[in-house]
C-alpha cells in the first residue's frame, strides 16, 4: 500500500478528537465539548465526503464513463463499518459523562423518569405556552410526500391506529435544552424529552405507545460550476437555497424503531440501505455545546492572552511594525493587535489604500467594520471575498453586501479557483504593511485555533503581496514571486525544488532534514518525494492533524496532536546545510490547496524568529501526553511517556517568559 486513504485518515483524526472524550485526565466539561465536536465533525464529513462518494456510486451504477481511482461501494461499506465502531465508544463515553456531570450535581436527564417530580409542572407549562406552536406532525400515510429538512431532527411514532407519524424537534427555534435548578442540583432537559412527555396532548384522543428519533443527513456540497457564467452571487444564493433539497447521504434512526415503522421512512424517503445507519434516543449531539454550565472545577484552566509590551507600549502599531516584524502566535498571543492593524489603518490619514482576502468572516467582524471605516474615511479599500467557502458562503455575502454599500471594492471568486491566502495590505504613498496568516482574519476562531500571524513592512515581501492584490483585483499578471510561495505561481515546484535540495546535501553527507506541520497531507507527488527523501537519508518530521495519505514508517513517522485547541498553522522548515529557511502559511499539502487555490507562504527571516518557530516544533514533535504516532493502518498509537511534554502547555509558558 502505498498511500492511505484520505477518507478513512479523517475518520482515523476523528476517532483522535473521540480518544479526548474518553479520557479520564480531561475535565468533564471539556470531555462534552469534544463529544459535540466529534458529532458536528461526523455529521459535516456525511454532508459533503459520503454525498460525493454517493454520487460516485450512482454514477457507476448507471455505468456513466467517469474516471475515479477507488472503488465508491467498497470504500462505502469501510466507512460505515468504522462508524458503526467509533459510535460504540462514543455511546459508551457519552454515558459515562453524563454519569461523572450528575455526581457532580449537574444532571443532564436522559430518560424521562430522571426528571423530578417537582420540574414536571414547569415543563408542562413550558410545553402548552411555547414548544406547542412550533410543533408541525406529518402523517405518513397521506399520499402527500414526507420532506424532512436536512440536518434537523424529528420523532417518529405509531398511533395505536396503526398511524404513522412524524413530529419535528424545534431546536433551531427554541434552543436543545431547558435548565433549571432544584434542590442544589441543575438539571438539563432535552427538548426531545419536553415533547415525549407531553405528547398525548398533542394527539388528544389518540394514544402514542412509543416514540423513535430519526435524521436526515443531504447532500450538501454547492454545485457550483468551475468555470461558471453569469452572475455567481445569484448562483451561490441559490444553491444555498437549495441545500436543503439534496439528495440523502445518511439516515441515522433508534436503533430501537420496529421494523414496520422503519421500512415506512425508508419507502416515503426513499432511501438506500447505504443511507443506513443505527443510532441511539438522541442525534444532533453537538447541541451539547449549548449546556452552559458554570463550574470552574469542570472546565481547563484559564490561559490569559499573552501581551506583547512593544506594541502594547506604542501609541502607533504602524510605526512599530516600521521599526521591526511581529510574529504573534494565537491564541496564546492576544488577536488585539491584528485588529489594531487594521483600526489605525482605517483612521490613518497617511493610509491611501487597504487591501485584504476574506474566507472565513467572524458574525461580528471587528475587522470588516474598520474596513467601512475606512471607506468612509475616504480610503481605497479593496476585498476579495471567497464566496465559495463551504458552509460560510451566506455570512460571508451578507458582510460583502454591507461593506459593498459602504463604498468598499468587493471582489467575488475567481473562475475555477478558491482564495484560500490569510493575508491584508496597508498603503501609504511611500510605505506599505503588510499582515500575513496561517489562519483567517476571524477575531472569534482566533480564540481556539492555533495559528501564527507576520506583521511587517518588509519592503520585499509588502511589494510582492501587493503584486498578488493586483491580480487578484485586475487580473494583472505578476512577476516571479522570490520572497513569498504562492500556489499558482509556483508553489507546488518551490517545495518539491526544496525537498530535492535536502536529498543532495544527504547524498553529498551533509546534514540534511526538513519538519512538515500542516492540517492535511494528501498531494501524492509531494507524498512520493518524502518517501525518497527519507529512504536517501534526510530526516524527515511530519506534523499532521487530520488527513494523511502518506504511510508511516520507523524512518518516516507521523505525529498527530489534538489538545484544547485547534493545531491549525502551516510550517515548512528545510534545514538548507545550515542556512535554515522557515516558512509559514495557509497552504496544505493538498491537490486543493496546491492546484485549486491561491495560497500564501511566507519567510520567517529574522534568526530568533526561527528558533521561536523551532522551540514550537521541538514540543509538538516530543509532545507525549497529547501527541500519537499515526500507524500504517491509521490507528492512533500513544506514545510510551517518555518527556512528559504537552506541547500547547509548553508552548503557552514558553511564549509567556519571552513576553509576558
Amino acid at each position: 500500500m502505498k498511500y492511505l486513504d484520505r477518507d478513512l485518515s479523517w475518520l482515523s483524526f476523528n476517532y483522535r478528537v473521540l480518544m479526548e472524550a474518553i479520557d479520564p485526565s480531561v475535565p468533564l466539561l471539556e470531555r462534552l465539548r469534544f463529544i459535540a465536536i466529534y458529532s458536528s465533525n461526523l455529521d459535516e464529513f456525511f454532508r459533503v465526503r459520503v454525498s460525493n462518494i454517493r454520487n460516485i456510486e450512482r454514477i457507476d451504477k448507471k455505468k456513466i464513463n467517469k474516471r475515479v481511482d477507488f472503488d465508491a461501494k467498497k470504500l462505502l461499506t469501510e466507512i460505515h463499518s468504522e462508524v458503526s465502531h467509533q459510535l460504540v465508544e462514543y455511546g459508551q463515553a457519552l454515558e459515562a459523562i453524563i454519569k461523572n456531570l450528575s455526581d457532580k450535581s449537574h444532571i443532564i436527564c436522559t430518560k424521562l423518569e430522571d426528571i423530578p417530580d417537582a420540574l414536571r409542572p414547569k415543563l408542562l407549562h413550558y410545553f402548552k405556552t411555547t414548544v406547542s406552536a412550533f410543533l408541525r406532525p406529518i402523517r405518513m400515510d397521506s399520499e402527500e410526500e414526507l420532506f424532512l429538512d436536512n440536518q434537523a431532527i424529528y420523532l417518529a411514532m405509531v398511533t395505536n391506529s396503526g398511524e404513522s407519524i412524524v413530529v419535528n424537534i424545534p431546536s433551531a427555534q427554541l434552543g436543545r435544552f431547558s435548565s433549571f435548578s432544584v434542590d442544589g442540583k441543575s438539571y438539563y432537559i432535552f427538548l426531545d424529552d419536553v415533547i415525549r412527555a407531553h405528547i398525548d396532548i398533542l394527539f388528544s384522543g389518540e394514544k402514542i405507545n412509543n416514540v423513535f428519533s430519526i435524521k436526515l443527513n443531504k447532500d450538501a456540497d454547492l454545485q457550483i460550476d468551475d468555470e461558471y457564467e453569469g452572475n455567481l452571487v445569484k448562483k451561490i444564493e441559490k444553491q444555498i437555497q437549495k441545500r436543503n433539497l439534496g439528495t440523502p447521504s445518511r439516515f441515522l434512526y433508534d436503533q430501537s424503531m420496529p421494523d414496520k415503522l422503519l421500512t415506512t421512512l425508508i419507502e416515503k424517503l426513499e432511501l438506500a440501505p447505504e443511507d443506513m445507519l443505527t443510532g441511539g434516543r438522541y442525534h444532533n449531539l453537538n447541541d451539547f455545546f449549548q449546556i452552559n454550565i458554570k463550574d470552574a472545577g469542570l472546565s481547563y484552566e484559564s490561559l490569559p492572552s499573552i501581551h506583547s509590551l512593544k506594541l502594547e507600549g506604542s501609541r502607533s502599531i504602524l510605526q512599530e511594525i516600521e521599526q521591526q516584524d511581529h510574529l504573534l502566535h494565537f491564541p496564546y498571543q492576544s488577536y488585539d493587535y491584528v485588529l489594531q492593524f487594521f483600526n489605525e489603518a482605517s483612521i490613518d490619514p497617511e493610509v491611501v489604500e487597504i487591501n485584504v482576502t476574506f474566507y472565513r468572516m467572524a458574525k461580528k467582524s471587528i475587522i470588516a467594520e474598520a474596513l467601512i471605516t475606512a471607506a468612509k474615511n475616504g480610503k481605497k479599500v479593496a476585498v476579495f471575498m471567497e464566496v465559495k467557502a463551504r458552509f460560510d458562503e451566506q455570512n460571508n455575502l451578507e458582510w460583502a453586501k454591507k461593506m459593498k454599500d459602504a463604498g468598499v471594492k468587493i471582489i467575488y471568486s475567481l473562475p475555477g479557483l478558491k482564495v484560500h491566502a490569510k493575508v491584508a495590505l496597508a498603503k501609504k504613498k511611500d510605505k506599505m504593511y503588510g499582515f500575513f496568516g496561517t489562519g483567517n482574519l476571524n477575531e472569534k476562531t482566533s480564540e481556539i485555533y492555533c495559528d501564527h500571524g507576520l506583521l511587517t513592512a518588509n519592503e520585499a515581501m509588502t511589494k510582492e503581496l501587493s503584486n498578488l492584490f493586483q491580480h487578484l483585483l485586475t487580473k494583472y499578471t505578476p512577476p516571479s514571486f522570490d520572497e513569498l510561495i504562492v500556489s499558482q505561481f509556483g508553489a507546488y515546484e518551490s517545495f518539491l525544488g526544496k525537498i530535492d535540495r535536502e536529498i543532495k546535501h544527504a547524498e553529498a553527507g551533509k546534514e540534511a532534514r526538513i519538519i512538515i506541520k500542516v492540517n492535511n497531507l494528501q498531494e501524492k507527488v509531494l507524498i512520493d518525494k518524502l518517501y525518497e527523501a527519507s529512504s536517501k537519508g534526510v530526516d524527515v518530521k511530519l506534523i499532521v492533524r487530520s488527513i494523511c495519505c502518506l504511510v508511516p514508517s520507523k524512518k518516516l513517522k507521523i505525529k498527530r496532536i489534538v489538545d484544547r485547541y485547534l493545531e491549525h498553522g502551516r510550517i515548512f522548515y528545510f534545514h538548507n546545510d545550515d542556512n535554515q529557511e522557515v516558512f509559514l502559511g495557509s497552504a496544505d499539502w493538498m491537490n486543493r490547496n496546491l492546484h485549486r487555490r491561491i495560497e500564501v507562504c511566507f519567510p520567517i527571516k529574522e534568526d530568533h524568529m526561527k528558533q521561536e518557530i523551532l522551540t514550537f516544533l521541538k514540543y509538538q514533535w516530543k509532545d507525549d501526553v497529547k501527541g500519537v504516532w499515526l500507524s500504517s493502518q491509521m490507528k492512533n498509537k500513544r506514545p510510551k511517556v517518555e518527556y512528559k511534554v504537552r506541547s500547547q502547555k509548553e508552548i503557552y509558558e514558553y511564549l509567556k517568559n519571552q513576553y509576558g
